[in-house]
């Protein structure tokens, strides 16, 4: 975990709190400069110890009582009013708010009447029908209560993509070039960019593990070194177990394929193995076919791959296969028959069609998205803000009359842009399908996304069906409405929305945000094959967050999505053609 995100994670904890006590505005504040510190591109912590206050307080949203207490944690550790908020209220916040419908505020409200602290208590509380006495509360929030507790139990055994790639990434960069490094990847299902993962696996080719080791021991961002052995060490980095495995260069790629993964896919590789008198494992593909108990030695036979992944494949007569379709959903059928799809790449991606400023819940003011959106190579951009409607927390939505007079601004910036610039917005979907924003004011923009943020429980097809049949909505964005780890969003017949979708022209979004990935994988894929059309975008707040889009485009690529399927691979007139 960078110091950035520690001390974000900090200001986050610190507005929780507070809100928990019912304290009003405060929390806001906090959250916006934690926000920010996490998106600041230098090193905050670097800045508190040489600059002090002054230079914390330059940090967009961070005001003086915020940037004190920035320096109190990096020259000491602790922030003592936090620490004076958790002895007063010594509950695992971070645990109970992961689980859907339960705040800050009903943190608070449930540790005051019932005494509740963790998540064993907010169970044993729902399952005595405690939780339904309490004011304000009742029997059906109890039961919601105890329906999601398991899914928050779960969501903390398990890390965020948006969280370890980066630490994945850091310690590969670290270990690349170390004394005895040949190559080093990472693995499991990290490198298949699966939107959750329980460890960060790294793989290492080396002659000389000891040292590799002893390097590994060593990253700055180890905070414990849980065991170290002679081929493999383990460290936990923040909240995350790091796992290295050191292995013999001749044998690196057969361990690079095999501690990717997934099993399932695995397995039906070594059945295709087996077929052909062949053994694959972690240590190769070897020759068994004149060997009378290929099970007794692990290298038994004549090794004919190994040293590369492409060979592992290879040797079975298969092409190689990105890892995000490692996942046995026909890949190893699909690449016997030549018809592996030709992946989107980071690259083919030439704007953004779902973002936010300053008019509603954003950081930035229109021109600053947009030249935001220049600097990091877009051809284009949409500015989206939030209309006004259900599930819009803080009253950040925008009403009509003043989307309307954004809609004048939008245009002025286009007119001095370098990049084609697209008048927007994201109207909520109601219970019943409907748009909140007039249809007269839908038509003067040019972008319309359409998506859920309330009611995020039970069947949501219908509701969104009726969307997307409407004329003026080009997107339906973040179609599940999940927060990953925190709620698990509404139940789709996929390939229904797919098949209305693709006959309305309405794109289905995958919503780039790590919290999201929304639409999953899985999802997306079953859209693809009914026909959708996918766009990834970003829900940019701010400029630094168009770099998400690549969690978006890896989303999209482990549900098969070619260039062709992606919407914002066109060019700016092949965009209007179909927003039009």
């Amino acid at each position: 975990m960078s110091r950035n995100d520690e001390i974000a994670d900090r200001l986050e904890e610190f507005a929780d709190r507070l809100e928990a006590k019912g304290v009003e505005y405060k929390p806001r504040a906090y959250r916006r400069a934690a926000e920010n510190v996490r998106a600041f591109p230098g090193d905050v912590a670097g800045l508190a110890e040489d600059d002090g206050e002054a230079a914390v307080g330059e940090i967009e949203g961070v005001g003086d009582a915020i940037s004190a207490k920035v320096v109190e944690y990096v020259e000491t550790g602790d922030i003592e009013e936090l620490e004076e908020l958790r002895a007063e209220m010594p509950v695992d916040v971070e645990a109970l708010t992961r689980v859907e419908g339960v705040g800050p505020k009903t943190v608070g409200s449930l540790y005051e009447a019932l005494g509740v602290e963790t998540l064993d208590d907010l169970e044993a509380a729902a399952e005595a029908g405690e939780i339904r006495e309490v004011s304000g509360f009742g029997a059906k929030t109890e039961e919601n209560i105890l329906e999601n507790v398991q899914f928050a139990r779960e969501a903390t055994e398990r890390e965020s993509l948006g969280e370890a790639r980066p630490r994945g990434e850091s310690v590969v960069s670290y270990l690349d070039g170390q004394p005895g490094v040949e190559r080093v990847d990472l693995a499991g299902s990290l490198r298949r960019w699966k939107e959750t993962i329980g460890d960060v696996d790294v793989l290492v080719a080396s002659d000389e593990p000891e040292t590799v080791i002893g390097a590994f021991t060593d990253w700055p961002e180890a905070d414990t070194v849980i065991e170290a052995g002679d081929q493999k060490a383990s460290v936990r980095s923040g909240e995350v177990r790091v796992d290295l495995r050191v292995v013999d260069p001749a044998e690196f790629g057969a361990a690079l394929q095999y501690f990717t993964g997934s099993k399932d896919h695995n397995v039906k590789l070594r059945n295709v193995a087996i077929e052909a008198d062949l053994k694959m494992n972690e240590y190769g593909v070897f020759d068994v076919s004149d060997v009378d108990d290929p099970d007794a030695d692990q290298r038994a036979g004549e090794r004919v791959a190994g040293e590369t992944e492409e060979g592992m494949y290879e040797a079975l007569d298969l092409p190689w296969m990105p890892p995000e379709l490692r996942e046995n959903w026909g890949e190893i059928e699909a690449a016997r028959e030549g018809d592996l799809p030709d992946l989107v790449t980071d690259e083919d991606v030439r704007g953004d069609l779902h973002t936010h400023t300053g008019w509603s819940d954003g950081d930035h003011t229109v021109a600053e998205m947009v030249a935001g959106a220049a600097e990091f190579g877009h051809d284009y951009v949409a500015i989206t803000d939030h209309a006004t409607g259900p599930g819009m927390v803080g009253g950040v939505g925008v009403p009509d009359d003043e989307l309307r007079e954004q809609l004048g601004e939008v245009r002025a910036v286009a007119d001095e842009a370098d990049i084609g610039v697209f008048s927007g917005v994201e109207a909520n979907i109601g219970a019943d399908g409907s748009i909140s924003v007039a249809d007269d004011l839908l038509t003067e923009l040019d972008v319309v996304v359409a998506s859920p943020h309330s009611g995020l429980d039970g069947d949501g097809t219908d509701r969104l069906v009726a969307a997307a049949e409407h004329p003026e909505v080009d997107i339906i964005g973040h179609p599940t409405g999940r927060y990953i780890n925190q709620r698990s969003g509404l139940d789709l017949d996929v390939e229904r929305l797919a098949s209305v979708a693709a006959e309305h022209d309405t794109a289905l979004e995958v919503n780039a945000n790590p919290a999201r990935l929304d639409l999953g994988g899985g999802a997306v894929k079953a859209a693809v094959e009914a026909g959708a059309t996918i766009a990834v975008d970003t829900d940019a707040h701010r400029p630094e967050s168009y770099g998400l889009v690549r969690y978006g485009v890896h989303t999209a690529r482990r549900g098969w999505a070619e260039e062709t399927d992606v919407l914002n691979t066109r060019g700016v007139e092949g965009l209007r053609e179909f927003l039009e």
